[in-house]
């Protein structure tokens, strides 16, 4: 356990993935304020940036599930289908990675689809974390049936938030007229929510206020993601 994010952060330095420092520090202190004896789950870790900092951050007490099936599918930007063959470096990678790290101990990892890896958790979630598939089908499925989890007073983060269309278009499904997380707010494309919204109108009003008002930058995001696949801008896949 490493109460440093400075220091940790430095430790997933050489560890790819699409987290941002911002987002790192969004995911450490998450991890940092689990309850003792709490549980953190995160779908999608492909090779164990963001569950290396997770680890690291919570308490010794808290139990940190990683759910990713290393299938060679949804591994990234316009990554979907047909990487079976990087599907056993991708899961060989992330286990050397938290071995590197320090963390293989603290680490349940269960190499199964988020749908099927449901079962296989018992109990509340206080910290979760969803950073898989992007299409928007198994991304509202996750917010729906993994949100329901979450504890009262929980955290959801979600990774890609107003920037890949999918997500967005779940989270305005099921968020934004919600009943149970409020809008905390964003690293980038990395959004926070609290399962604590108010049961009044007027909260409900203005939790649904302060996600749409994220919407112009969605758009600036597409924009530019059509501009980069058509080679228009030369730009790394914003986060």
């Amino acid at each position: 356990m490493s109460k440093n994010l400075q220091e940790t952060m430095r430790l997933v330095d050489d560890v790819e993935g699409w987290m941002s420092p911002g987002q790192g520090a969004a995911l450490f202190d998450s991890a940092i304020n689990c309850p003792h004896g709490g549980r953190i789950v995160e779908i999608g870790s492909f090779r164990g940036r963001s569950t290396i900092v997770l680890a690291l951050a919570a308490d010794p007490s808290v139990e940190i599930v990683a759910i990713d099936p290393h299938a060679g599918n949804d591994r990234g930007p316009q990554e979907i289908e047909g990487f079976a063959e990087q599907a056993a470096d991708d899961h060989a990678v992330f286990t050397a990675n938290l071995a590197h790290a320090g963390v293989t101990d603290r680490v349940r990892h269960i190499r199964e689809f988020s749908d099927a890896a449901i079962d296989m958790v018992d109990g509340a979630v206080d910290v979760l974390y969803v950073d898989g598939a992007h299409r928007y089908g198994p991304a509202l499925a996750d917010i729906r049936a993994w949100g329901d989890r979450v504890d009262d007073g929980g955290t959801m983060l979600i990774h890609d938030s107003f920037s890949s269309i999918g997500v967005t278009l779940a989270i305005l499904r099921q968020l934004v007229v919600g009943q149970k997380f409020r809008y905390v707010g964003r690293a980038r494309s990395m959004t926070i929510y609290r399962a604590d919204l108010g049961a009044s109108p007027l909260s409900r009003l203005k939790n649904a206020a302060r996600q749409l008002a994220q919407l112009p930058w969605f758009a600036k995001n597409v924009g530019l993601k059509v501009l980069i696949t058509l080679k228009v801008v030369k730009a790394e896949w914003p986060y």
